[in-house]
Formats: structure tokens, sequence, C-alpha cells
């Protein structure tokens, strides 16, 4: 349920219906709007719970939650949420670009990537740290040794390091180093590691899972929202379908329909959703025109010698006329960028 406050309700006033929502046995959400506060009940429904709050008088209504995922529903928050790390805005009139390579595997590349990408205006700065490989013999990453590098990009550039982590006691490692902690398509349901990252309170890029569901994507959201970590933006990175003619098939739709139910900003991943360099700049100014809120894009100093995912990742040059076509298309929708 969403527990609707009457307008100027005073913190501890707040303070107190939490509490008696918790004694009733339901988990309380408090979630501040611009004109008036609101409060997300959350747990099994029982007989006489909406009566009883909407009793006090300090209520102003008890409206059902009818989506399957609580509070990352619009019926709980309807302004969109931004996720913030330092200079990187994603949501709320904000399109977040974050680029860099698929994997950190040395000082000077991620060094040269990490310049270069800030130039041409991206926020965020992304790099695998720690790689989960189809092959167990395919390049792992450097891993707390990534991590070390990432840091010192971030020193020098300013940018919000994202990276993923892969397990829940990496959590606290990979927390210490970055800024946005990254939830890969293949841990989406990974729900003791949706938990831990919601519990670390660092904003999570999550990505959904290649053969998931939207209401599976959102109820895995709903995972790190429950824990208290508001800061949670969605990745649409494609999904797996029967074409064969990109790497995934990437589903701008999604960007709308997330749109249309989540106040949950939503970021395009152009370069695992095709598979094909040549590809990503066009579904990048597309991803933008159909409202994504961010964009995140694998951009290595020499693609043909990556360890990892080369095929896929654009020049410096290339993701800097990128920009500029994104830039043009976000002006025009009246979109920082």
């Amino acid at each position: 349920m969403i527990v609707v406050m009457k307008r100027g309700t005073s913190e501890s006033t707040v303070a107190d219906m939490v509490r008696r929502i918790e004694d009733m046995g339901l988990k309380a959400h408090v979630i501040q709007g611009t004109e008036r506060t609101v409060i997300a009940a959350v747990g099994e429904k029982r007989d006489g719970e909406r009566e009883t709050l909407e009793s006090y008088d300090e209520v102003d209504q008890v409206v059902p939650i009818l989506a399957p995922y609580k509070v990352a529903s619009l019926e709980t928050k309807p302004e969109p949420t931004v996720v913030a790390a330092r200079d990187l805005k994603i949501g709320g009139g904000y399109v977040g670009v974050i680029a860099g390579p698929c994997s950190v595997e040395s000082e000077e590349q991620i060094l040269t990537v990490a310049r270069q990408v800030k130039a041409a205006g991206a926020a965020g700065l992304r790099g695998g740290a720690f790689k989960p490989r189809t092959s167990p013999y395919a390049f792992q990453g450097l891993k707390e040794e990534g991590l070390k590098l990432l840091a010192m990009a971030r020193e020098e550039t300013g940018l919000a390091v994202v990276t993923e982590v892969m397990t829940p006691h990496h959590v606290d490692l990979v927390a210490e180093y970055t800024d946005v902690l990254q939830i890969g398509a293949r841990n989406m349901q990974n729900y003791h590691l949706l938990q831990a990252v919601g519990e670390s309170r660092k904003p999570v890029l999550l990505k959904r899972g290649a053969s998931a569901t939207m209401d599976e994507f959102l109820l895995a959201a709903e995972y790190i929202l429950d824990q208290g970590n508001t800061q949670v933006a969605l990745c649409e990175r494609g999904i797996r379908t029967f074409e064969t003619h990109t790497r995934f098939t990437l589903p701008l739709a999604s960007v709308a329909y997330l749109h249309e139910r989540t106040h949950l900003p939503v970021v395009i991943d152009p370069s695992h959703g095709t598979g094909i360099a040549s590809l990503v700049p066009p579904m990048c100014t597309a991803a933008v025109a159909a409202g994504a809120d961010g964009l995140i894009i694998e951009v290595h100093p020499d693609p043909h010698k990556a360890l990892s995912d080369g095929a896929q990742s654009l020049t410096p040059e290339a993701f800097a006329e990128t920009m500029e076509q994104c830039r043009k298309v976000a002006v025009a929708l009246d979109k920082t960028f």
C-alpha cells in the first residue's frame, strides 16, 4: 500500500507513522515528493491494515499498489528518480554517458581512454576489473589491480567509475574503489547479490538478463530498493531472440515501456545490444530519441588489440562523433546531455 501523508506533515510525524507500519509487520519505505511525503508499506497482506492506516489523522489516503514491483512502481513515486555519482546524472531530464573499455587491461590503456572519453563529454568511466566470461579460458580481468587502476583514472579525470561486481563478498571491495556498482546480465537474478548491493547504498546499474521479462527485470530492481537503496538505474542491453545478424536484439521500445511503469531511469547499452561497432552510433542516437536517460558505451584506444569485446568497441574518434550526434538529439528534446 501507499500511505499518502497530508501536506505539511512533519518529519517526526512521518517517523511515527513508519514505526506504526513496522509494528504491523510491514516494511516502510519513505519517499519524499516535492509536495508531500508518501510511505510505501510493503509486506504480506492482512485484513484490516488499510482501514487501520486510514484512521490516523495525519494520513490523507491509503492506495493499494497494483504492480508486483512495489517500490519501483510509478504508483509509489510518480516523479522520476535521478541517479547521481560525482558529475554523472541519469534521469529527470539528464542523459548521462558512461564510456570506456570492456576490460581494464593496463594503466596506459585505462588512463588513455579515460582522458579521451572525458574530453568528448562522458561523465562516467566503465571498465571491467572482474570479468564474467562464457569460457573459463578467456581473460577474467585484473581483479583488485584493475580496481586500483580505475580509481587512478578517476583521480586524474574526475569521471565516476562504473564497474561490475559479481559476488556478494566482493561488494565491499568493489565499492571501496568505484562510484556505481554494475550488476551484469548474468547476475540479474542473483538475489543475494542484489540484496548486498542494496545494503551498500552505492548507486547501482542493473542490467537486464538476456532472457528476462520486464516484470522479472523490475522485480530484480525491487530487491535492491527493498534494502533501502533508492539509487538504481535500469540498463537494457539486448535480449536473446532467433536473430543472428547482431549479438543480441536491442529493443528500444523498452525505454518507453519502462517509463510508463517505473520512476527509475533507463540506460541503453548499444555495444552489447548489437555486438557490432558500426551499429553502435545509430543505436545511441536512436536511444536518446526514444527517451533514454543514459548510455553505456564500450570505447577502446585500439579495438583490434582489445582483450575482450573489441568487435563492438568504438575508437575514441568514433565515440566523439557519436557524442556530437547524440547531443543534438538531446538538445532537440530539451534534455541536459
